[in-house]
């Protein structure tokens, strides 16, 4: 990433967006709500089906769709359940190493009240962020990144030491981004590549995949925004990619296309699920099931196919069985920014807020909604400099 092109973009494009958003209020294509729904809605809906969703989709991490089956049925509430890795017994509600790494981002954004590099949030990460969280909350490989981080290396250098370039650990995370560019899909993309390489090496696989959740996210809080509205703009993809006259990165857009075929011939998730195992089926390698590639295609498909709904969405994700905590934060993510939170459960949501609070180590124990107002009130701050710059600048 250019740092100095990433400082220099122009600052005028929220202006727009600004406008057009007058008070606050946005079509909804999708069916989570009433058919108006407010920016600051749109933001608690991201995150709150992002938290509450890596709260459904954590108990059952790693099973088969036909595990889910045995064992649950249908998954439509929070579980408790005890680590893998290290035992704890773990409260109904409690979040994964995806929250732990959102909540990093969305301390940067709230204390800067503006976009963030990533110097931004590795001063949070050195702040906040416990050494002892790696391979309890977080990945082991957190640990070491925190490491690095601690010394003073370039922060845009420290993704170069993670081992796993094409993982999904910014895509399912990087909800906060998109958020404090709502309506900009172009700084959307640049932020998203910017803060990234924390995690993975610069303009990885793992960083495409992760601007694609970019994308989606900016483009369901625009104005009168759809779900088809929010395909075409994830099809068209960054334009940085576009070559020869096509639209967005050729392989990506060719993934994304061949999975939305196959959705298109399914009726409800129990067909998506059967579809989806010819697509994606790896396994036998270190976080084989935890690919940007098949958690952003997949999440992308059941956005389509429950339409935009917000808790259909989450149901969808956390019974396909694999990554279920990731694909159901991704998913539902994209489906509460354009529908908000009305359609997830008031009692999931405080349980959430509740097993944060139990939790032995986290990077903040802000609630959903202070998180999600606290970037909402940092992207209206960046808004009120924007078009004062703007008039400004007017007047030159």
């Amino acid at each position: 990433m250019d740092r100095r092109q990433f400082l220099n973009r122009s600052v005028l494009a929220p202006v727009a967006a600004y406008a057009a958003q007058g008070s606050g209020m946005a079509n909804s294509g999708g069916q989570g709500g009433p058919g108006k729904v407010t920016l600051r809605e749109k933001f608690f809906g991201c995150i709150a089906a992002c938290h509450v969703g890596s709260a459904l989709g954590a108990p059952c991490e790693g099973w088969t769709w036909q595990e889910i089956q045995d064992k649950r049925g249908t998954i439509d509430k929070l579980w408790p359940y005890q680590h893998y890795r290290n035992g704890w017994d773990r409260e109904p509600g409690t979040t994964e190493d995806g929250v732990e790494r959102q909540k990093l981002m969305i301390t940067a954004i709230i204390e800067k009240q503006d976009r963030v590099t990533a110097e931004d949030v590795r001063k949070i990460w050195v702040r906040d962020m416990k050494a002892e969280q790696a391979g309890m909350i977080s990945e082991p490989f957190e640990g070491v990144l925190l490491a690095m981080a601690k010394s003073g290396i370039p922060a845009c250098d420290i993704g170069r030491y993670c081992d796993y370039a094409g993982l999904n650990s910014m895509s399912r995370a990087c909800h906060a981004i998109p958020l404090i560019n709502a309506g900009d899909i172009e700084h959307a993309v640049a932020d998203v590549f910017e803060v990234g390489q924390l995690y993975q090496t610069t303009n990885s696989r793992g960083l495409q995949w992760a601007a694609m959740m970019g994308i989606a996210i900016a483009s369901a809080t625009k104005p009168g925004a759809t779900v088809d509205s929010v395909i075409a703009d994830i099809l068209q993809g960054d334009p940085r990619w576009n070559v020869k006259g096509e639209k967005g990165h050729p392989e990506i857009r060719a993934e994304i296309e061949r999975a939305l075929k196959v959705t298109q011939g399914c009726k409800d998730f129990k067909e998506l699920r059967v579809a989806m195992e010819a697509l994606y089926s790896g396994k036998g390698t270190p976080y084989a099931f935890a690919s940007a590639s098949e958690v952003v295609t997949k999440g992308i498909c059941i956005f389509y196919l429950t339409k935009g709904h917000t808790k259909d969405t989450m149901i969808a994700a956390v019974n396909m069985g694999r990554d279920t905590d990731c694909l159901t934060a991704v998913s539902s993510g994209i489906a509460g920014a354009l529908s908000g939170a009305s359609s997830i459960p008031e009692e999931w949501i405080k349980q959430v807020d509740y097993a944060t609070t139990k939790m032995p180590v986290t990077n903040n124990r802000r609630t959903i909604r202070q998180c999600a107002d606290g970037l909402y009130e940092a992207y209206r701050a960046r808004l009120g400099r924007t078009k004062a710059f703007a008039a400004e600048m007017e007047q030159a």
